[in-house]
């Protein structure tokens, strides 16, 4: 550091904190859902009622006694059977030596005895349904945390690739671990950003700005078939993140291939908030978002009907938008394809161990003093969910391994975060996650309630089965609350790769073989869903086109009202 470098040796020493568990700084952000608590609640139960514990570690105790047997014959050749089931399809302990190596085999053995017990104990204590639950989340961190892969002494395939480079991967390492020490708050870089840069290879479909406020930027995208249908799309994405996940990169844009279609497409791109924006509300974002949107679309293409692509958060306000417009005799929104969303927060997930009463009653007063929600916090809270694979995995590659992180489109948009306004953010976590206002019917915004059962619209929902943010039986519960015709689609990938999701061999889909009425439980509908290969947007692209309109002409970029302000992606993009 230099005399005039703004990183303190008290911010250093801070982040020196976190060396030996990059996840502290997260239980730090986190520890407003109550997880330092419910530990403590453990152990207290531990103390007051002892014999779960002390089952727990006799049990440990025999485990640990048998381990070296069970080591020693598996290297002689016989087999003895294990105290505690090994997973074979724990990436971790994919090196050889964990099962050939009697010393290494005896390390796995013995964390997973030890991860066993602790498990037990959280188990066996009397506590409530949600505190267990954060209880058990906690524990599983730690124990993820001190997993003998994590450490250079304990990584079979870490001392290998240093003998293998002479040492050259420990100093890579270390160079890593620096760097990562003073400019990444402690915690293992996720992905190498440099090859990226947007409106080059990320946010790349030609586009031009015709509309800016001071919440949004409205992208036009240029026509690249001879005709298209009368019908424009209306992409509205979340602003938890910036747009250009639905415009990722060439080959990869779900608004590139609705483009390459035959769609008039335009697309919201959100101001990233500031301090002076915390008291900015969600009825802001539906009267200045989508509704500004549809009016400078209609005024600039002359149609009738707009269709509205949603994703996530996006999406929850595109099916606002439509009810409240409905609600108001305003039919100009054609169908409705909401992806990843969620309109029934009665089951959220693993996120509702971070929205329930307390926690959020607890973020309300940080954002109050803060103006607003850090999108670092929320990466966190993301991050913890799979925390062996998107913390854990980047200190054996890059601190251990001395490899650099990849560089992967996906990863670069994941770290190019937002921030989220107080007002609208701890609306959005009481009305929605807390009390479930939308789902109920009791949502007021922009002076109506919401009343989704008016959305008449087609339809057309698409979950992704291992998506760990809108769980797909949560997002299938929006088929039981709109009133008209929907297509439900579940996809191969997770919460981003299932909307990533180009054609490619390895890409799947299910739906129901014909178009009939969806049973309300997902579990009967996946029975009935035959599995088809390749995209959900080639499915997408014909329902679509079923709904869109006869051919005609491309719309001129702008108009006379709203000319074009420049080139995509424009300006918003970059805060």
């Amino acid at each position: 550091m230099t005399q005039d470098d703004p990183r303190t040796a008290g911010d250093v020493g801070e982040r020196a904190a976190n060396v030996l568990a990059p996840e502290s700084s997260v239980f730090e952000d986190l520890d407003a859902a109550g997880f330092g608590d419910a530990i403590a609640k453990v152990v207290r139960a531990g103390l007051s009622n002892p014999l779960g514990p002390g089952l727990a570690a006799m049990r440990l105790a025999t485990d640990l006694a048998r381990i070296p047997l069970v080591a020693a014959s598996a290297w002689l050749g016989r087999e003895v059977p294990s105290p505690v089931p090994v997973d074979p399809k724990d990436r971790r302990f994919a090196d050889p030596a964990w099962t050939t190596n009697p010393m290494f085999q005896s390390v796995r053995l013995s964390y997973l005895a030890t991860c066993r017990a602790a498990r037990e104990v959280v188990a066996k204590a009397d506590l409530d349904a949600e505190t267990e639950r954060k209880a058990a989340a906690a524990m599983d961190l730690m124990l993820d945390a001190i997993a003998p892969t994590n450490f250079l002494v304990t990584n079979p395939a870490a001392l290998k690739r240093a003998m293998d480079t002479a040492g050259m991967s420990l100093v890579h390492g270390l160079r890593n671990f620096v760097d990562d020490l003073v400019y990444n708050e402690g915690r293992p870089r996720q992905v190498d950003t440099s090859p990226f840069e947007v409106g080059r290879n990320l946010a790349a479909t030609p586009a031009k700005v015709v509309y800016r406020n001071d919440l949004m930027e409205l992208l036009q995208y240029e026509p690249q078939t001879e005709q298209v249908h009368a019908n424009p799309v209306l992409c509205s994405p979340p602003w938890i993140n910036k747009y250009y996940v639905m415009d990722l990169a060439p080959g990869r844009s779900f608004i590139e291939w609705a483009v390459q279609h035959g769609r008039t497409v335009f697309a919201i791109s959100y101001k990233n908030a500031t301090r002076e924006m915390s008291g900015v509300r969600m009825d802001d974002y539906l009267l200045h978002g989508p509704q500004a949107a549809l009016d400078v679309i209609q005024e600039i293409t002359g149609a009738e009907t707009i269709d509205i692509v949603g994703l996530c958060l996006g999406g929850a306000l595109t099916a606002i938008t439509d009810a409240y417009l409905v609600q108001a005799d305003d039919s100009r929104i054609g169908t409705l394809t909401l992806l990843n969303t969620m309109l029934d927060y009665a089951a959220p997930g693993a996120l509702g161990m971070f929205t329930d009463r307390g926690t959020v009653e607890k973020l309300e007063r940080r954002m109050q003093r803060e103006g607003g929600l850090e999108g670092a916090t929320m990466a966190g809270t993301f991050d913890v969910l799979r925390a062996n694979d998107l913390i854990f995995n980047y200190v054996v590659s890059n601190w251990l391994m001395g490899q650099d992180p990849p560089a992967f489109d996906i990863l670069a948009w994941n770290a190019d975060s937002t921030r989220m306004p107080a007002a609208m953010h701890a609306f959005y976590l009481r009305n929605f996650y807390v009390d479930n206002k939308l789902a109920a019917g009791t949502l007021e915004i922009a002076g109506k309630t919401i009343d989704l059962s008016a959305i008449k619209a087609p339809t057309y929902v698409v979950s992704a089965i291992n998506d760990h943010i809108v769980p797909w039986e949560s997002s299938y519960r929006t088929t039981g609350l709109v009133s008209g015709p929907v297509r439900f689609v579940l996809s191969s990938g997770g919460h981003i790769a299932g909307i990533v999701n180009p054609p490619s061999p390895k890409a799947w889909y299910q739906v129901l073989p014909t178009d009939d009425a969806l049973p309300a439980d997902p579990g009967v509908w996946r029975t009935a869903a035959e599995r088809r290969s390749g995209s959900w947007w080639e499915d997408w692209a014909n329902w679509s086109a079923d709904h869109s309109g006869p051919l005609q002409d491309p719309p001129g970029m702008g108009s006379q009202r709203y000319p074009v302000l420049g080139d995509g992606p424009g300006t918003y993009v970059r805060t």
